[in-house]
């Protein structure tokens, strides 16, 4: 069975850092694009991240591109991504999802099939 799981949120200063993971299960990330995305009090879920292994590709959004970065690592499978100089706008809950045979695009909520659970990020002094 297909499962994703999001870790590493939390609450963090504004300008600091984390590294939030997606590990996933029953599947080989190596068929699939990987997605990060994140909800806002009150606001639409946003893709912000993407990275297709088979297709060599990875997206940032321009709302944190300079700030964040994906990458992988395929012996734990598992996708990670990378927030530096945190804003008290980038707290919500941070999703991944995965989509077979996705490209590394501007992430698309209705593209993608399995989410995980999320994981709350706070920026916050």
């Amino acid at each position: 069975q297909l499962q994703l799981a999001e870790s590493g949120g939390g609450l963090v200063q504004p300008g600091g850092s984390l590294r939030l993971s997606c590990a996933a299960s029953g599947f080989s990330l190596d068929r699939y694009a990987i997605g990060w995305f994140r909800q806002a009090p009150g606001k639409e879920r946003e893709g912000i991240a993407c990275i297709s292994i088979w297709h060599g590709s990875t997206y940032i959004a321009d709302s944190v591109k300079g700030r964040f970065a994906i990458a992988t690592d395929n012996a734990k499978n598992t996708v990670y991504l990378q927030m530096n100089s945190l804003k008290p706008e980038d707290t919500g809950i941070y999703y991944c999802a995965s989509n077979r045979w996705g490209e590394a695009t501007m992430p698309l909520a209705g593209n993608f099939d399995s989410w995980g659970q999320g994981t709350q990020v706070t920026v916050s002094s």
